[in-house]
């Protein structure tokens, strides 16, 4: 199986395509805006070192977030438009999903930053067990994310970082979202359960001019 994967949900432009489990082509750029102009270059990048047209790629993934606002709508969007034109499916994998590592057993939770100023310090979580969700991404305070790991302990990934600073050292597995990432996950899932929709595990905070909310 070829699969193309798009992660725009971050601070880059990144892309993979892994055949049968071996990446075989990715590129990363690190921007904060403009994913969508890039992206069409390097996705023939990425085809090209490979050695692929887009014809032969067998399913897309995207990370679909929690993550960047316009980032998740712009991978999310560029990577349907490619599966429509294709007739290939397109697999929505979200961030929690796309940096769990390869082949984890038991269960697992992945943490990422989402609230980073003190005192709302929150994190977006997903548990899984054997590599599968037993979930869907949320968002919870620290305080939250520690009795939970208190009452029902996981082993951890994510930001080593700002999860060390409210769970102590030791405790943590490096871990962060990446294509090659949803690529591996998207393998694994169905296509008809699992079609790319954004993921924002957070109910929208705008207000229209002259709202009270």
């Amino acid at each position: 199986m070829i699969i193309l994967a798009f992660h725009t949900a971050g601070p880059a432009c990144d892309l993979a395509i892994v055949r049968d489990g071996q990446v075989v082509s990715q590129r990363q750029e690190r921007m904060a805006r403009g994913q969508d102009a890039r992206l069409p270059d390097l996705t023939q990048t990425v085809l090209d070192e490979a050695g692929l047209g887009l014809a032969e790629i067998d399913r897309f993934a995207v990370v679909t977030g929690p993550g960047s606002f316009t980032g998740i709508r712009v991978g999310v969007a560029f990577a349907r438009g490619l599966a429509l034109a294709t007739g290939a499916p397109c697999i929505g994998v979200t961030s929690l999903e796309a940096a769990l590592p390869r082949g984890q057993q038991g269960s697992a939770i992945v943490a990422l930053p989402a609230q980073k100023r003190p005192p709302d310090i929150t994190f977006w979580t997903q548990t899984f067990r054997t590599g599968m969700a037993t979930d869907a991404a949320q968002e919870r305070r620290a305080s939250d994310l520690v009795q939970l790991l208190e009452t029902h302990p996981h082993n951890v990934f994510g930001d080593r970082d700002a999860l060390t600073a409210i769970l102590g050292e030791g405790i943590v597995h490096a871990a962060a979202p990446s294509a090659a990432g949803a690529a591996h996950h998207a393998a694994r899932l169905d296509p008809e359960t699992r079609r790319a929709r954004p993921t924002y595990a957070r109910a929208p905070d705008a207000a229209l001019p002259g709202s009270r909310t």
